[in-house]
């Protein structure tokens, strides 16, 4: 397949990099789960997984049933989690794919064991996040669900809402969290309920509470190479590399006389003779529309070249005026040592997880095969 105008490209080796540095830092017996929901936090939710099935990864967590059920239609072996609600009307689905829900709260778990169908089922514990979740302090709704003849539960587990702090108030608080959690483990070895597989961590948990020893660890963004922002100190560090990069070719060049003015709104005035290159990706393939305003650049041949005017749904402009180019040179967007996703989400104001969840379909995907060098 040709490269298109603009493409993303994800290298394997970076990735499988990636899994094997984060598995230094969790006990041998401990499960990597990845996390490839919001198609793999999009770097492409199917060859991702097929790729990491490949390397021994064979339980993986989505957030929706839908995306599970294309995991299964494209061969992905192991057990496949939803974080999500599931509605008990799609039970049947759920059986017939080999897929593990989650119960979201006690009312979720009574409508799923109505359906009188046999599934494998994680509970939810909420310890303090107050979005999913049986509360903690309800031990008697938790140990009743272990009774139910429908549902098998296969895990348990809780998510931390503060666990890439570092402030003490919020450490505090995560730790209230984690005490939480095994006052629900505890109570249930003490009515002698066989307690299933647990689960606490996610890439921040890691990163910050390695002292946890649990059957899985949820790995997300670090699983990617980089974390939610790009000024976060954690207790355990990881050498993670990047696995995506996003990049287009020049399309059109002109030049814009001196008070002309380029793009949507006008609001950038040309101060002299501009050389202007056209980019033909924008906000609708997931670039945040005010990074040009906030003082983006791209790279061109290994130099900085910043954006001007508005980014528009499907272009962007930069002055070239600087700079030797020519229509159908290679644009770094996304990839460049400096041009970070990490960089683009501080001057954005959000996190790295959205901006790479946004980036849309229609941008290409390439992916590069490990190097026989780095796969022995």
């Amino acid at each position: 397949m040709e490269k298109a105008n603009g493409w993303i490209e994800i290298e394997y080796n970076h990735l499988r990099h990636n899994v094997l540095e984060i598995k230094k830092l969790i006990p041998k017996k401990t499960t990597f789960m990845a996390v490839v929901k919001a198609n793999a936090y999009g770097h492409g939710m199917v060859p991702v997984a097929t790729y990491l099935n490949t390397i021994g990864i064979t339980s993986f967590a989505v957030a929706r049933i839908e995306e599970a059920m294309e995991l299964r239609k494209a061969g992905i072996e192991g057990e496949i989690l939803v974080f999500g609600y599931t509605p008990p009307n799609q039970c049947q689905l759920l059986f017939d794919y080999d897929i593990v829900q989650t119960v979201v709260d006690v009312e979720h778990a009574i409508a799923l064991e109505e359906m009188q169908i046999p599934i494998k089922v994680h509970l939810k514990i909420d310890t303090g996040m107050h979005r999913l979740g049986i509360g903690y302090q309800n031990i008697k709704d938790v140990i009743s669900i272990f009774q139910y003849q429908s549902l098998s539960v296969e895990g348990i587990y809780t998510h931390l809402c503060v666990c890439d702090s570092l402030e003490q108030d919020d450490i505090d608080f995560t730790k209230q969290q984690i005490d939480s959690f095994y006052h629900v483990v505890d109570a249930l070895k003490a009515h002698c309920i066989k307690v299933p597989k647990i689960h606490i961590q996610s890439s921040y948990g890691v990163l910050n509470y390695p002292e946890l020893s649990c059957d899985y660890v949820r790995i997300g963004i670090a699983m990617y190479g980089i974390l939610s922002t790009d000024d976060h100190t954690t207790v355990k560090s990881a050498n993670l590399k990047p696995v995506l990069s996003i990049k287009a070719k020049i399309i059109s060049l002109r030049t814009v006389a001196t008070g002309d003015t380029v793009g949507y709104g006008r609001t950038y005035v040309c101060q002299k003779a501009t050389r202007v290159a056209v980019i033909p990706v924008g906000y609708a393939d997931g670039i945040p529309r005010n990074f040009g305003a906030q003082g983006g650049y791209v790279h061109i041949k290994g130099q900085r070249v910043p954006i001007i005017g508005r980014i528009c749904m499907d272009q962007m402009t930069i002055d070239i005026s600087q700079h030797d180019v020519a229509i159908g040179d290679t644009v770094s967007v996304i990839g460049a040592d400096d041009i970070t996703v990490e960089y683009i989400a501080k001057i954005c104001n959000t996190i790295t997880n959205e901006v790479l969840s946004r980036l849309s379909s229609r941008l290409p995907r390439f992916y590069i095969k490990e190097k026989k060098s780095e796969s022995k």
